[in-house]
């Protein structure tokens, strides 16, 4: 990097001590951008990297609630709005016990470029708690959701900031905060996403960002005259992405064999069909199972307890020609990375947010197998999202085919957006440099239209 924006990062890091996640996502974007930075001097003399590191409002709250025993229990919220030059500021909230402001800040900068990557007018933002659902009942769930949107109601709105879900929300949790804005605000307006089909909700959006990885997969694929037909696939995750990135491989004609979740894996040599993810699907979906069911319930399987000791994920060291991390941050380290290049992985395509470290991701370039990064990649989820808010606002509802062939052309288009960011700087074939510097110019440019706000 040059000597501009290695003083940038400096300053950077010595105000976000501490702050791993946030830190890893903000370099690996730097590096990319530097080369435009480098030769738009407007971008430098504005500060813009400097003012997109920084969000423009940061909030945390306490978020008190009763549980089944009559027991108070005070967790923490959050809500990161990052960047809204370009629209309202757009991304999940994810209740899980990891959450904290780190993981927070980099998923909203994240969400800044794979928002700005969709062609569509929103910003980035995001947020949630240390909350777990898991294991709580339907009513603590409730309670909880009631007093966490009681506060973030005041700071969000259909025209200022509209929440989705993510690792932890999904339909009930929507449901749930969205009749808590309803209550206090007295207004029925877009001001979630992913809601239920009945009371605003888009069709697709459940399927939208699994469907979105493969069709971006999909897009590289024939950029090198290739198809999916007779490709083995290594997934991880048992989720909405992992499932809908299963169902998606199974109609182009893929051969899915793994899936996962915190307590292991499954291997299943003869493939995943429709009949065996219907079986995940029921297990993950409504009887919220352990993945370790399905080698019970097919022969043909392997289940392999996680080791959280281990040096690797054995997950990502079998044959395959076609390998989708679906499941959380930083899951493919440098050694994982490596194995899958050893058993001659083809094309790694990330379908959860920044899932391979930053050793992992310089091999995948090094090697230039065909990678394909998670905001470009993942980023059909807020796509459909922001086909919802559309919707919202006309108060009318497309079908499944208008919304999935909207879909289908956005992942075209940011698949070309980044091929030609990249090759006009000099980095063709590089989809990480692609979709950072088409991200980074076009919300750059948008706040140098706006003056220094």
């Amino acid at each position: 990097m040059s000597a501009n924006i290695d003083n940038v990062m400096q300053g950077f890091e010595a105000k976000n001590p501490g702050q791993t996640e946030f830190l890893q996502a903000v370099r690996e974007v730097v590096e990319s951008v530097n080369i435009a930075i480098e030769k738009n001097k407007k971008y430098q003399d504005a500060k813009i990297l400097e003012r997109m590191v920084e969000p423009e409002r940061v909030l945390m709250f306490r978020v008190p609630w009763l549980d089944d025993d009559g027991n108070f229990q005070i967790n923490r919220g959050y809500r990161i709005e990052m960047n809204s030059a370009i629209g309202p500021y757009k991304g999940g909230l994810r209740f899980h016990p990891s959450v904290n402001m780190s993981i927070l800040k980099f998923l909203a900068f994240e969400q800044v470029l794979k928002n700005s990557l969709t062609t569509l007018p929103m910003g980035g933002g995001k947020g949630g708690s240390d909350f777990n659902p898991k294991g709580k009942s339907n009513n603590e769930v409730m309670k909880f959701c009631q007093s966490f949107m009681t506060e973030l109601c005041r700071h969000i709105g259909p025209n200022t900031d509209v929440p989705a879900g993510d690792i932890g929300v999904g339909g009930r949790e929507i449901g749930f905060l969205f009749g808590q804005y309803k209550r206090i605000r007295n207004e029925f307006t877009g001001v979630l996403t992913g809601k239920g089909r009945n009371w605003g909700g888009s069709l697709i959006r459940t399927e939208a960002t699994g469907y979105g990885v493969v069709y971006f997969a999909a897009e590289m694929l024939k950029a090198n005259g290739q198809t999916f037909e007779g490709k083995k696939c290594l997934i991880s995750g048992s989720g909405n992405v992992a499932q809908y990135t299963v169902e998606k491989l199974l109609d182009l004609k893929g051969t899915p064999l793994t899936v996962s979740d915190s307590g292991g894996y499954i291997f299943d040599e003869a493939g995943i069909d429709r009949n065996k993810l219907q079986f995940i699907m029921d297990l993950k979906n409504n009887r919220r199972g352990r993945i370790s069911e399905y080698a019970e319930k097919f022969s043909s399987a392997v289940y392999t307890p996680a080791d959280k000791t281990a040096e690797f994920n054995p997950l990502w060291n079998h044959p395959a020609d076609c390998a989708f991390p679906c499941a959380t941050q930083n899951e493919i380290n440098g050694k994982d990375a490596q194995n899958l290049l050893d058993n001659k992985i083809a094309l790694v395509c990330e379908g959860a947010n920044m899932p391979t470290t930053a050793d992992g991701a310089e091999k995948f370039i090094e090697s230039k197998i065909l990678y394909g990064p998670s905001k470009a990649a993942n980023a059909g989820g807020v796509a459909v999202s922001g086909l919802e808010m559309s919707q919202n606002s006309l108060r009318y509802s497309w079908t499944r085919e208008e919304v999935d062939s909207r879909l289908h052309t956005i992942m075209k288009d940011i698949h070309k957006s980044c091929m030609e960011a990249a090759e006009t700087y000099g980095k063709k074939g590089n989809y990480v440099d692609g979709a950072n510097i088409a991200g980074f110019i076009k919300v750059a440019d948008s706040m140098l239209d706006q003056g220094l706000v």
